[in-house]
């Protein structure tokens, strides 16, 4: 079970970018899944998460702006980032806090490996 991250790269001030996440493995269901980031010199962040029944919650800073949503058929999370500003630039991280398996037994706190977001002109 691993997740994958998709979609990052650079983008101009005031634009968009969306990145996914794939849950990839023998999985059944997903429970909650969230993004994550990380600047240089700073701790990670929580910035949007989404609950299996499809309720959402966004840090103050994005709010407005950015946009998650899951895809429980495809194991597969969205973050669509609009109004970009320098200080969204970061590595991007899916997470998971618990995945049920094929075989009935449960992976918890699985992390992907990042995808970076840069914006600047």
């Amino acid at each position: 079970v691993q997740l994958v991250e998709s979609g990052g790269g650079l983008v101009q001030p005031g634009g968009s970018l969306r990145v996914s996440c794939v849950a990839s493995g023998s999985i059944a269901s997903t429970n909650v899944l969230g993004w994550y980031r990380q600047a240089p010199g700073k701790e990670r962040e929580l910035v949007a998460l989404i609950r299996r029944d499809g309720t959402t919650d966004y840090t103050d800073s994005v709010k407005e702006r950015f946009s998650i949503s899951r895809d429980n058929a495809k194991n597969t999370v969205y973050l669509q980032m609009s109004s970009l500003k320098p200080e969204d630039t970061a590595v991007y991280y899916c997470h998971a806090d618990r995945i049920l398996t094929m075989t009935h037994t449960y992976e918890y706190n699985v992390w992907g490996q990042g995808t970076q977001v840069t914006v600047s002109s």
